[in-house]
């Protein structure tokens, strides 16, 4: 079975997240902390990973695979997972 991914990106000052159907090549859902109304850098990752996981949600969205990239799973990628899981995804 292929499962969709879910790719984090993070530059110096955003975080961004992305659920992507790679079989047809298309992004299903995406969300960033552009529209984030926290004032920590690892608060604003988590509301990401919430908001990323309702979004998934009502596309009936469950499970992914989770795609870091080069990034290490540490400070603002490990909230945004965690925020994603409390959210309702399984990866």
């Amino acid at each position: 079975m292929n499962r969709l991914r879910l790719s984090v990106f993070k530059s110096s000052k955003h975080i961004y997240a992305q659920i992507i159907d790679d079989s047809k090549g298309i992004i299903l859902v995406s969300e960033s902390d552009l529209n984030v109304a926290k004032s920590l850098n690892k608060e604003k990752a988590y509301e990401v990973g919430k908001k990323i996981a309702q979004k998934a949600s009502r596309k009936k969205i469950t499970e992914v695979v989770f795609d870091r990239g080069n990034f290490l799973y540490h400070g603002r990628i490990a909230e945004l997972a965690r925020g994603a899981r409390e959210g309702g995804l399984k990866f």
